[in-house]
């Protein structure tokens, strides 16, 4: 089965399904219902929409639960929040910033437990060294430090920084232009580091108290999982090539010894090289089993199809060639789309009038419209659990069916499909049920949540409530459990 896109349209909304992490069986539609399947990783790039200019060199970008995303300005060290249709709004400000060159405000992530911690992460260059803080939106001049003492310079600083689905926080290091701390084990640049959301050291990393992941690396600047949890970094090189790396914990991928493939039986090979003038890659996502990596020197939008097995299933293709300068990170939205942001005002490039931007692409077919579905991030997947359901009611009534989409070492991911089996349309819906073993939930999207203890009631938003006759809707949540993770049989839908 390949993994794909379902996409539900309606007068203001369309549904996205699928994706990374989200594989929906392939179906087919009769004409004119509204329903259709699409490959995963296919955009529209013809139809950009705009959701932010006149940014000063945007470099990180985390999306939050409700959508929007937080943007870092590399050299104004301001953290802005960006959502379509409104202006961006300076949401923080980070103190200790030294920009110069590509130093600055870097990376950024969300924690994936925000619901509880209200985290978000920022990488930056101070003027002593890089380093990675923590801090609140309601309080963002509280900024506590996780990683100090990452060595600093104008160049090579790496800071990319991303939560995995395995709940910890990694950063790509640069070598910061001394190649040697690359192969030192004991240095922490020229490294993809992984820890602890308080930056130690979690106790399965390759190395017992060590923070390195991997190692052997020269810049690296994205950082992208697919859905099986493979994790992929795309990289400069020096003079010739750079490439993207399938990363497996404990390897060596060559620099400075290497660059690009080499013989050395030491080193893992790139899955992809590039020229220097077509990439200097930066960003990267993937959708399904499509890896988008954007390219400086290149000015273009790479597509890397991914075989499933850490390696690439074809040559990649350029999307955006040429037409809007220099692109700096690529993200995959809650909501299905793709944002690209751009960098030409980092001082290399030649700003537009408008620049530097963020745009949105849309998957092929989708309406135009934005829309309000979030998602949290993909977790590894494990089998699923074989639904559960409500007896089918009388007409006019709903039935909920609970799946549970992936599990892992104490959380886990489900869904709720709320279905009208009458022939009259439903205006509102109301889905009930108890947890048996004490599961929590840390996060819900496409409904409203109303918890006590075990007892979870969760009713439709604005924009999902009305269901014609034999129409469903969706809800997602991610949550905690231990000791045993028993799915719910239990729930009840009701309407008014």
């Amino acid at each position: 089965m390949r993994s794909s896109r379902l996409l539900v349209t309606g007068a203001a909304l369309a549904v996205v399904l699928g994706g990374a992490g989200f594989a929906v069986a392939d179906t087919t539609s009769a004409p004119g219902d509204g329903v259709g399947v699409l490959a995963a990783g296919e955009f529209d790039f013809s139809r950009p929409q705009t959701v932010a200019t006149n940014l000063q060199a945007p470099w990180g970008m985390a999306f939050l639960p409700d959508g929007s995303a937080l943007v870092a300005e590399r050299d104004t060290a301001r953290v802005v929040q960006v959502r379509p249709g409104q202006s961006p709004q300076q949401v923080a400000t980070i103190s200790g910033v030294s920009p110069g060159g590509e130093a600055g405000l870097l990376g950024l992530a969300v924690s994936p437990t925000y619901a509880s911690d209200r985290y978000v992460y920022a990488y930056f260059t101070s003027a002593s060294d890089n380093r990675i803080i923590r801090f609140r939106l309601d309080a963002p001049q509280t900024q506590t430090p996780i990683l100090t003492g990452l060595a600093r310079a104008s160049f090579h600083d790496g800071g990319r920084i991303a939560f995995g689905p395995d709940g910890m926080l990694y950063a790509g290091v640069g070598d910061a232009g001394q190649t040697a701390n690359s192969q030192n084990p004991s240095s922490r640049n020229g490294k993809i580091l992984r820890m602890r959301p308080d930056g130690s050291a979690p106790p399965d990393n390759p190395t017992a108290g060590s923070l390195v992941y991997s190692l052997g690396h020269r810049n690296v600047q994205g950082l992208a999982w697919d859905a099986q949890g493979r994790l992929y970094a795309s990289e400069f090189g020096q003079n010739t090539w750079d490439e993207v790396n399938y990363i497996v914990p404990g390897g060596n991928y060559g620099w400075p010894t290497v660059e690009g493939q080499g013989n050395d039986p030491r080193f893992r090979n790139p899955i992809v090289t590039w020229t220097t003038a077509e990439a200097s890659p930066s960003g990267a996502t993937i959708d399904g089993n499509m890896l988008f990596v954007a390219a400086l020197r290149g000015t273009r939008l790479w597509q890397v199809p991914l075989n499933g097995s850490g390696g690439v299933a074809g040559s990649p293709t350029a999307q955006l060639t040429g037409q809007y300068g220099r692109l700096r990170t690529v993200e995959r939205a809650p909501d299905g789309s793709l944002w690209v942001a751009t960098s030409n005002r980092d001082g290399r490039g030649s700003p537009a009038a408008t620049d530097d931007r963020i745009l949105r692409f849309l998957p092929v077919g989708a309406t135009p419209t934005p829309t309000a579905t979030t998602r949290p991030p993909t977790s590894s997947p494990t089998p699923s659990v074989p639904p559960t359901s409500t007896p089918p009611p009388g007409s006019g009534a709903c039935t909920a069916t609970y799946r549970q989409v992936n599990q892992w070492q104490g959380g886990f991911q489900g869904e709720v499909t709320v279905r009208n089996n009458g022939t009259s349309t439903l205006n509102g819906w109301t889905v009930r049920w108890t947890f048996a073993n004490g599961q929590t939930i840390s996060q819900l999207w496409n409904g409203t949540l109303t918890a006590s203890g075990s007892s979870i009631t969760v009713r439709n938003v604005s924009w999902n409530g009305t269901l014609g006759a034999n129409g469903s809707a969706t809800f997602g949540f991610q949550g905690s459990w231990t000791g045993t993770n028993t799915p719910p049989g239990n729930l009840t839908c009701t309407s008014p």
